[in-house]
């Protein structure tokens, strides 16, 4: 296998991200294989082998092999205050299972989308993401860790009204920092960091925050 192409593993590959994600792998050479249940093969991206098994669960732990890389994008969808006994019962429990798969399985280099943090919102979320983090560390991978606030994105749009308020706070000293941690991006730019994230594995654990998830495409080199 030439060096730049990888064998990806992805879990979440029929979702929001994974799904275009999956496509964008494909297109650039790399060997997807997606981790679905059966009632969603269908929405599957041509391009990718279909594993069938279950993230919340270790029944697939022995079919990760032989991807060097492991993408994990499952999580719950449109998050909120009102799910965080979901965060910890989906987003937390599927990252246990993806990490000790990919350990077991030897990959080179696993990625995670994570959330900015501290933030005033979300406290539960934050927490189980961080929690997350922590688990990844600690498991010895070498990993790359995005940290997105908000991906604006088909569905995904309101925010588009708080781009003033945000050029603002960003010029003004006392809130820029904040400003820029928690920031906006869009779907594209979080698509070209997960796809550079991929063809750019790092060692040990490396953190993309929302400035670099801007600036960073698989062509930039940075």
């Amino acid at each position: 296998m030439p060096e730049n192409v990888h064998s990806v593993f992805i879990t979440g590959g029929t979702g929001y991200m994974g799904s275009r994600l999956v496509a964008m792998l494909a297109k650039r050479g790399h060997t997807v294989r997606a981790l679905i249940r059966h009632a969603s093969a269908q929405k599957l991206p041509a391009g990718a082998q279909p594993v069938l098994g279950d993230a919340l669960s270790s029944d697939y732990i022995q079919q990760v092999r032989p991807s060097d890389t492991f993408i994990h994008l499952v999580g719950v969808s449109h998050p909120s205050p009102a799910k965080a006994a979901e965060f910890r019962s989906v987003d937390l429990v599927a990252l246990r299972h993806a990490v000790n798969a990919a350990v077991a399985a030897k990959v080179r280099h696993f990625v995670y989308v994570s959330v900015a943090h501290p933030a005033p919102l979300m406290k539960a979320y934050i927490e189980v993401r961080q929690e997350c983090e922590t688990i990844i560390r600690n498991s010895g991978l070498n990993a790359t860790i995005l940290r997105p606030w908000y991906v604006l994105g088909p569905g995904h749009r309101w925010p588009y009204a708080l781009l003033p308020a945000y050029w603002l706070m960003e010029r003004i000293p006392a809130t820029r920092e904040a400003a820029l941690r928690l920031g906006l991006v869009t779907l594209p730019q979080i698509l070209n960091a997960l796809l550079a994230a991929v063809e750019r594995p790092c060692q040990r654990t490396r953190f993309w925050d929302v400035q670099a998830i801007r600036h960073t495409s698989p062509n930039s080199g940075k």
